[in-house]
């Protein structure tokens, strides 16, 4: 009877302990969507969530209840065990040795490994044992509601703070947990749906810089500003473009661009339909580019280098892409990025992929730095030049044969990870 007093007082005990931290640690938006399904769990939650410091306290006084009469009867086992086997300590003894041993299979059973268990599968968990811990809940009501109005009144009294406060918002964080959990359920061969897709690439916004998705120095479409109309009408034709880059000498000084609209304006000379451009660093938050972008009324940034050289350009289509994902038109390449993993442990990658995206999808570990986004950036980094078609370069346990490569950049490399 003592023994069965003893593992039930200890199942409720972890039992409450683990809802405590299942609530605290559960995602808030799973919470809500959850409580907005019409069914039996959804109505619990919603009880149970209405007044949460009602819910804590309520599993604070189950286990309380249950650790007491736990200590009861844990103490009168002990004390016979000891006798049984002929042990015979001093009261304080006694008392020390029961307690150390009661506590010790508390910590471990009904506390840390419930705790434990219950805070990784939180969301799970909470609606899973949401009816059992609402009895509860009903059990305690009154109890609780006292000592709720309790603190409530001392804090009010003597602290002046506020008593309970139901909480209105979401953190971005648990938007963003919530959002990455429905990502990383989708399997390879669906398609995630665009609104979650979306709220992924918002939630990313604001830390990603404009050297993260400028168009690079050596992809820019320019012409001299001395050049004639004709040259500017003939490389609009070529490219299908509807902006071009001016620059005068080089490209480190670009002075703005054109419009092909501008071209029906029938202009003299490029000079009379430039329009200026603003400058930014590389560093840059890409959201302070589309704040200055908005408030200039420009559609072109020019990003400049930690030597105030030219390192590409930054559009207002390039933001927008970042948030809703690539917007192609009839003039778009069809060129695709090529990632291909070979049976031999080895990777046929094109150079441009972001060496942050490689290493989360295929756990390739690449060393990443500011210096560098891409991993044709990382090898010529290390390199300190553009390696030649066939060369073989190794960095690390990472050895790279050049597949393609263009005496200005790399286009396709064979990776593969040495031990």
């Amino acid at each position: 009877m003592e023994i069965s007093v003893i593992i039930l007082c200890l199942i409720l005990s972890a039992f409450f302990s683990g809802m405590e931290i299942a609530f605290i640690s559960s995602n808030k938006i799973y919470l809500e969507i959850e409580k907005k399904q019409d069914n039996f769990i959804s109505k619990i939650l919603t009880k149970l969530t209405e007044k949460p410091s009602k819910f804590i306290a309520a599993m604070l006084i189950g286990n309380n209840i249950a650790l007491v009469v736990y200590g009861f009867f844990m103490g009168a086992l002990l004390m016979n065990m000891l006798d049984s086997l002929g042990f015979h300590f001093s009261d304080l003894l006694n008392l020390l040795i029961q307690t150390t041993l009661s506590t010790l299979l508390v910590l471990i059973t009904a506390e840390f490994l419930p705790k434990v268990f219950f805070q990784i599968y939180a969301n799970v968990l909470i609606r899973f044992f949401a009816l059992p811990a609402y009895i509860f809940y009903v059990l305690f009501y009154f109890i609780s509601t006292f000592l709720i109005w309790v603190s409530d009144f001392v804090l009010k009294k003597f602290f002046r703070t506020d008593g309970d406060q139901i909480q209105l918002f979401f953190s971005k964080v648990e938007l963003g947990n919530y959002i990455t959990e429905q990502m990383s359920s989708v399997e390879d061969d669906e398609e995630v749906d665009s609104e979650i897709q979306i709220f992924q690439n918002a939630l990313e916004f604001s830390g990603v810089r404009a050297r993260d998705i400028m168009s690079p120095r050596t992809e820019l479409v320019a012409v001299e500003l001395n050049d004639s109309i004709a040259e500017l009408k003939e490389l609009f034709i070529e490219t299908g473009y509807s902006k071009v880059v001016i620059y005068q000498n080089s490209l480190d000084d670009i002075v703005g661009y054109v419009h092909s609209f501008d071209l029906f304006k029938k202009p003299e000379s490029i000079q009379s339909v430039v329009i200026p451009v603003e400058f930014v660093p590389e560093a840059i938050y890409i959201k302070d580019v589309m704040n200055l972008l908005i408030k200039k009324r420009k559609s072109v940034a020019v990003v400049l280098d930690e030597h105030g050289g030219t390192s590409g350009i930054i559009t207002v289509e390039d933001i927008v892409e970042e948030l809703f994902g690539e917007i192609e038109d009839e003039h778009d390449s069809d060129e695709e990025l090529i990632e291909k993993e070979l049976e031999n442990g080895s990777y046929i990658f094109s150079a441009r992929f972001d060496v942050e995206y490689l290493n989360q999808a295929y756990k390739l570990s690449i060393p990443e730095s500011d210096s560098y986004g891409t991993l044709g950036g990382f090898i010529v980094d290390f390199n300190n030049d553009i390696p030649l078609k066939g060369e073989v370069i190794v960095i690390g346990n990472y050895h790279f044969v050049i597949e393609e490569a263009t005496n200005k950049k790399i286009e396709l490399v064979k990776l593969t990870v040495k031990d």
